[in-house]
């Protein structure tokens, strides 16, 4: 099947960056979407995760209000990868951040669609 793995989560102060990276590995055909969520500290149900970026297989990218000029996500096809990269954070990104995307499994239209574990990240003030 497939599997999705986040990385590049920390803690950092206020002000700083990060770059986030999810990489789907297994039987992928090719990516269809690739986005990210976050869900706040305090929160356990998948329904509470935000959706924070989202970009498609022709690189349409869609942003949440609130990290609209400072977080950029990108995707490399040939690596099967999205990164998200997050400038100028606050404490209100302190979340763990989570990639779920829909992979063509085959070329006959077959589709994944799932979760990867999550990164955390911790700003501080």
């Amino acid at each position: 099947q497939v599997q999705l793995v986040e990385s590049g989560g920390g803690l950092v102060q206020a002000g700083g960056s990060l770059r986030l990276s999810c990489t789907a590995s297994g039987s992928v055909f090719s990516i269809n979407y690739m986005d990210w969520y976050r869900q706040a500290p305090g929160t356990r149900d998948v329904v509470q995760r935000e959706l924070v970026a989202a970009i498609t297989s022709g690189g349409g990218t869609n942003y949440a209000d609130s990290v609209k000029g400072r977080f950029t996500i990108s995707r490399d096809n040939a690596k099967n990868t999205a990164y998200l990269q997050m400038n100028s954070l606050t404490p209100e990104d302190t979340a763990r951040y989570y990639c779920n995307a829909t992979i063509r499994l085959s070329d006959d239209g077959s589709t994944w669609n799932g979760w990867g574990g999550g990164t955390q990240v911790t700003v501080s003030t």
